[in-house]
């Protein structure tokens, strides 16, 4: 065999090898994290282990006592409140410099942008920032930055006027949403088209400027490819949880904000019944 050839194989093996051995470690420290509390631990204390670990910090470790609570207590009246706290945790460790099994640690090139980035990831330049803590879209060459690297998708259900932001079919948040009167929201496969910060309306002719209370559609605008239909923010979080709109998906502003920073322009947007 060609040397160069059999040295590059050994060099793929080796790194193989060593991706295999971290993932196996990092398993292994959570399960590990998890049976410290014990095997036949109370809530109360999987609760307060949980806490600590959180506010320690060890939010990847939290989570895994969440998930446990979770798994191992499905009828406690708390399971909601624990379910949310992992949605919590998503999010946190989603904008933090974490790096988890879905993002990557990368090295800025010459010529490299936020947007250049984002679309080469299809990421937003918004999630690059807040998870690297920029304050400013101008990057040196040779910094490295965490990118997030997965699919996300959007899955709307009428029926509970929920929105859940899904990444590889897991949900990652759940938020309420008020959608169409009178089951008027479109149903299908969709893609988000375009993004807007605080959008203008466009009122049977009238311009209504962003920031003006007549203004309904919020802070934030991602359309869908259904002209006018989109999903956007609210001057009346009052109507979140009921069908009030006019077919769109209405969010409270500081919830979409958090979303628009998360999808990037083609993510899936599927809307039931």
């Amino acid at each position: 065999m060609n040397k160069k050839i059999a040295l590059i194989i050994s060099v793929t093996v080796a790194a193989i090898a060593a991706l295999i051995a971290l993932n196996f470690l990092l398993k292994a420290r959570t399960s590990s994290v998890v049976a410290n509390v014990g095997a036949n631990a109370s809530i109360s204390s999987l609760v307060a282990s949980a806490k600590e670990l959180e506010a320690k910090g060890q939010l990847i470790d939290a989570q895994a006592v969440y998930q446990r609570l979770v798994s191992e207590h499905p009828n406690s009246q708390e399971v909601m409140n624990w379910q949310k706290k992992n949605e919590d945790i998503n999010i946190k460790l989603l904008f933090s410099s974490t790096i988890t099994a879905h993002s990557v640690l990368y090295e800025i090139k010459p010529g490299d942008t936020l947007i250049k980035i984002s679309k080469e990831f299809k990421t937003t330049p918004e999630l690059i920032m807040k998870s690297n803590n920029l304050s400013s879209t101008n990057i040196a060459p040779g910094r490295k930055v965490k990118i997030w690297t997965a699919p996300f998708s959007i899955l709307v259900d009428k029926s509970q006027n929920l929105l859940f932001l899904k990444c590889n079919e897991e949900v990652v948040k759940t938020y309420v949403v008020s959608t169409g009167k009178n089951n008027c929201t479109p149903v299908g496969s969709f893609k988000i088209t375009n993004k807007l910060v605080n959008p203008t309306w466009f009122k049977a002719g009238a311009v209504v400027p962003a920031g003006s209370p007549e203004n309904i559609l919020g802070s934030r605008w991602m359309g869908i490819d259904v002209a006018g239909y989109g999903i956007h923010g609210t001057t009346e979080p009052e109507s979140l949880g009921k069908q009030a709109t006019q077919g769109c998906v209405r969010m409270a502003n500081q919830e979409v904000e958090e979303l628009y920073i998360i999808v990037p322009v083609g993510t899936e947007v599927t809307i039931v019944d």
